[in-house]
């Protein structure tokens, strides 16, 4: 009776023992697991805004804005407004002429970095796709840069005041939105799962 009540007593350290290192052992792995998860995800985002930077201070270094004119100031006091009154209207007459000049630029401006942004966007995005089965923490980046870029060349045709051109950069958002999506969470999927079904048969 003795020897047999040791031995359950072995038998359920033993066992107790095995739980706590099965259990330490989950709790380590999941640990380990969320880190290197919130690494990717925090990684993914990081490179997302550096493409995105990359973009938008590349356009502002190469093809730089116009420059808005300077407000005329009198150089002459206050006390004497008959002698400077000429002046100071042929001055303002020159600041308005050069600020319709310098908003009509900044809508063309604004206009061209959007055609820019978007083409960049479309070719990241593309990029993504390329990335997307060597390396799926470097595409999912490059992807979300793409994203980031087509929301900074929506800004930028509001900026221009163009409606039209708005709704038209709009659409090409939409619809590389809607592809990006389709191929990333609908088609890709089911097509994985076919070719891993076609090599269990043969």
């Amino acid at each position: 009776m003795h020897s047999t009540r040791t031995y359950w007593l072995i038998a359920i350290c033993e066992q107790s023992k095995h739980k706590r290192f099965v259990v330490n052992n989950i709790n380590r792995r999941y640990s380990t697991f969320m880190e290197d998860k919130l690494l990717k995800l925090v990684y993914t985002f990081f490179l997302g805004i550096i493409i995105a930077l990359f973009v938008g201070m590349g356009i502002s270094t190469f093809y730089t804005a116009p420059v808005m004119p300077e407000y005329p100031m009198s150089s002459h006091p206050q006390t004497e407004p008959s002698k400077t009154s000429a002046e100071e209207l042929k001055a303002q007459r020159t600041y308005d002429e050069q600020y319709k000049t310098f908003s009509k630029d900044s809508e063309v401006y604004h206009r061209n970095v959007s055609i820019i942004s978007i083409v960049f966007a479309v070719a990241f995005v593309m990029l993504s796709l390329v990335f997307e089965r060597k390396n799926r923490v470097i595409a999912n980046g490059i992807m979300m840069g793409g994203i980031f870029v087509l929301i900074y060349s929506i800004g930028r045709g509001v900026a221009s005041t163009d409606t039209k051109y708005t709704f038209i950069a709009v659409c090409i958002s939409l619809a590389v939105v809607l592809y990006l999506g389709y191929r990333r969470f609908g088609g890709a999927t089911p097509l994985k799962a076919k070719t891993t079904a076609k090599k269990r048969k043969k």
